[in-house]
Formats: C-alpha cells, sequence, structure tokens
C-alpha cells in the first residue's frame, strides 16, 4: 500500500502564489510517476501536472508557465509551486502516484484564489 499525504492548500488572492507539497510513503518501488490533479465543485478531476521518476513533466494548458512542478526522489516527495494563480484555480488539488499498474490518490487539499 501507497499513502500519500498533501499540504499547503489555502486561500490567496488573485495574482498570488501557494506551494503543495505532497509526502508518499509505504511499498514505493524505484520508478514511478506522480503528479497533482484538480477538481473544481460541478467539474471533473482533471489533470494539472504531472512527473516522471527522470523528471520529464507535463502541464495542462491552462497552467503552462505559471504552475511548476518538481520531485525529489529520495524523500518520495512532488511539490508543485503555483504563481499568477486565478480565480478559475480555485480547486481541491489531489496528489497521485503511478506505479506498476496502480494509482493512488491523496484526500486533496483545497485551493481557493479570491478575485
Amino acid at each position: 500500500q501507497v499513502q500519500l499525504v498533501e499540504s499547503g492548500g489555502g486561500l490567496v488572492q488573485a495574482g498570488g502564489s501557494l506551494r503543495l507539497s505532497c509526502a508518499a510513503s509505504g511499498r514505493i518501488f524505484s520508478i514511478y510517476t506522480m503528479g497533482w490533479y484538480r477538481q473544481a465543485p460541478g467539474k471533473q478531476r482533471e489533470l494539472v501536472a504531472g512527473i516522471t521518476s527522470g523528471g520529464s513533466t507535463n502541464y495542462a494548458d491552462s497552467v503552462k508557465g505559471r504552475f511548476t512542478i518538481s520531485r525529489d526522489n529520495a524523500k518520495n516527495t512532488v511539490t508543485l509551486q503555483m504563481s499568477s494563480l486565478k480565480p478559475e484555480d480555485t480547486a481541491v488539488y489531489y496528489c497521485n502516484l503511478a506505479q506498476n499498474g496502480m494509482i493512488y490518490w491523496g484526500k486533496g487539499t483545497l485551493v481557493t484564489v479570491s478575485s
């Protein structure tokens, strides 16, 4: 089993920044992908950013140039640095880990961007 714990959500004004962190524990193999998803009220969960064990990244078009994902393989952590936040970024953000065909989710952390 793998456990994921997110931290760093909160309330921020438009144009501000927040940093989300996720720590993974449990049975973690050497090759796995981590990422951040978000779900706004009334909308489907969507990918925000992902990063492979090798450091390759991908981003949703809506956050490119504003968000940066990074990871520390030694600590099994992934971080999402969010800048120039917009009200439409308001959502519950979920950490995700995928390995050996299994997908694990954190419980989520709420990010609210006020206009």
